[in-house]
This record gives C-alpha cells, sequence and structure tokens, in this order.
C-alpha cells in the first residue's frame, strides 16, 4: 500500500473524470476518498459522478464526501451553459454509467480533510480541481489545516496566458476567488497548475481509440466521454488540435513535481468587483522580498506526461 495519500476535490467533469481514472492507476499513491464540489455540475451531481465512475474503475472502496453547495459570498449556484456545453448537462458528457451500490458518506467533506489533514500530514496530497470553497472552509473552521497537509496542488490559475472566462480570469478561481485568496495567501506547499501548462497537454481521437480497441466497457465508457470533450472543444473553437488534459495534469504534479517547471512566488486573488479585477492569480507584491512555500507551474513536459497518462489509462482501463 502506497504511503502517500491522495484527496481529490472535484466538481466531477470529463477531465475529473480523467483524474480520477489517474489517481486510481497511479501506484504511488493511495487514493482515500473524493470531495465533491460544484463547477462544471452541481455538488449532488459531481459526487454521484465520482461514485459512479470509481464503481467503472472496480475501486468502490473510495468514500465520496459532499462538500460545499455554492461559493462563500452567494446562497445558491447555477450551472453556467458553457459548462454545460463542454462537459453534458449530467457532466460526463451525457455518458450513461452503471449506478454506485455505494452512497455519499455521511461526514461532511470538510471534516472529511480536516480529520485527514491531521492523521496523515506530511504524507498526504490534496488535489482541488474546482473552486477553493472546501479547502478554504476546511482552513476557517481549523487554521492548522493551511500547514498539516503535506502538499497542495490545484488546477486553477492563470499566470502567463489569458483566463478562459476574462482575460485574466481561470473558470475554476472565477467560481469563488474569495475563497481561492484565502487558500493562495494561507495554504502552505501549495502549487498551482493552471492554464500556462494544462493548456499544453492535448489528447485526441488516437488516444481514445485506443481505449476503445480494450474491449472493455470502462475503455468504452471513458473514450465516449472524452470524445464529446473533444468534440466539445473542436466545435466550440477552443481547441482543435484535441482537448487539454487539466486536472490529470494537477494529480500527476501531486505526486510527480518533475513534470512542470514552477517558480517560486507568493501569490494572492484579486477580488475587487467595483474595478473588474475579479478573480485574477498573480504575485503579491507587498510580499516578493519574503520566503515562499508556494509555486506557479509555467512549463510542462507535454510529450513525457501525455504518453505517461496515456500508459496508465491504457493500464487502468484494461
Amino acid at each position: 500500500m502506497a504511503q502517500k495519500k491522495m484527496i481529490l476535490d472535484l466538481d466531477t467533469g470529463i477531465d475529473d473524470a480523467l483524474a480520477i481514472a489517474y489517481a486510481v492507476a497511479d501506484p504511488n499513491v493511495e487514493l482515500i476518498g473524493i470531495i465533491s464540489s460544484y463547477g462544471n455540475t452541481y455538488v449532488e451531481t459531481s459526487a454521484q459522478n465520482s461514485l459512479n465512475l470509481l464503481h467503472l474503475l472496480g475501486v468502490d472502496d473510495v468514500p465520496v464526501f459532499i462538500g460545499e453547495q455554492h461559493s462563500s459570498t452567494t446562497d445558491h449556484f447555477d450551472v453556467m451553459p458553457i459548462s454545460q456545453l463542454i462537459h453534458g448537462k449530467n457532466g460526463i458528457g451525457e455518458v450513461k454509467l452503471s449506478q454506485s451500490p455505494r452512497l455519499v458518506e455521511k461526514q461532511s467533506g470538510i471534516d472529511f480533510l480536516i480529520e485527514a489533514a491531521h492523521k496523515y500530514t506530511d504524507d498526504l496530497i490534496f488535489i482541488p480541481t474546482g473552486p477553493l470553497t472546501n479547502l478554504a472552509a476546511a482552513i476557517e473552521k481549523d487554521p492548522k489545516v493551511a500547514t498539516l497537509i503535506g502538499h497542495t496542488t490545484l488546477m486553477g490559475g492563470a499566470l502567463t496566458v489569458p483566463g478562459n472566462v476574462t482575460p485574466f480570469t481561470e473558470a475554476n478561481i472565477h467560481q469563488d476567488p474569495e475563497a481561492a485568496d484565502i487558500v493562495f495567501q494561507k495554504q502552505t506547499n501549495l502549487t498551482m497548475v493552471g492554464l500556462d501548462v494544462t493548456l499544453r497537454t492535448l489528447l485526441t481521437k488516437q488516444e481514445t481509440a485506443q481505449w476503445r480497441a480494450l474491449g472493455t466497457t470502462a475503455g468504452e465508457k471513458f473514450a465516449e466521454l472524452m470524445d464529446f470533450y473533444i468534440d466539445a472543444y473542436f466545435n466550440l473553437n477552443i481547441d482543435k488540435k484535441g482537448a487539454a488534459l487539466h486536472d490529470p495534469l494537477a494529480v500527476a504534479v501531486g505526486i510527480d513535481a518533475s513534470y512542470v517547471t514552477t517558480i517560486p512566488l507568493t501569490m494572492h486573488v484579486t477580488y475587487d468587483q467595483e474595478t473588474g479585477d475579479y478573480g485574477r492569480t498573480i504575485g503579491d507584491k507587498e510580499k516578493l522580498l519574503q520566503p515562499t512555500t508556494s509555486q506557479a507551474a509555467v512549463l510542462v513536459d507535454t510529450d513525457r506526461f501525455v504518453s505517461d497518462f496515456q500508459q496508465l489509462m491504457l493500464n487502468v482501463l484494461a
């Protein structure tokens, strides 16, 4: 059993599904739980998608917990129409999956994260791939969480490229910039895996054809949902060369940081609604001379990562 333990925090859409498969497939970590979030879909749908995907992969022993229903500054959440076009109304490309026999856990996702942080400390890898609302809530409930977690690798933000919601703002950060700012300012051992690197990691139907060729239900279903994603990228003119491996790259970097080149940078997130400077991930000029434990990924070994990702997928889908 792997010494390193991993918790995923997912708004389970299509690239989140790939993140689950990667975490299950990599022998260097043990996936000990998934916390659901809102974003690509609603939190309850996200949780059920995660359970059904785990069931498809034959790992019903991994528990799934419910996280926060909406951002820290609102009282409800509505899925953006663009999210439904990219991920489908059910979050997983309209693919129908068998219902998992396992139910969502009664313990809250926030309490599960706090408990795991105290239990595993340096051996815990936390991967949030949606809004940072759950982690911020855990830090506010128990400030020790910010220093207990061994490493946090988030998928979100954009430092050297434009955002995908506004010219400055990436979608996950845009969902709850106030919570994201708490995380960026307080969470130690933090790596931002943003659009700077994820947009350089593309998958095509050439790879998904190999998943189908395995002749397994998992291979067929994952190929279906990924083809939906690739088609959405093409039809919405996001990228006609393939679809980005956003969330699985964050998982990979959490396990093996050598996939990316990072710069040490103490960052914060802007949330000034009046000026429109809202949701920008940027260096904190007040702390430029202070030591930092946070990193921003700016380059990725594309060929190595995509090749390794494909091999792990072929293993787990077989």
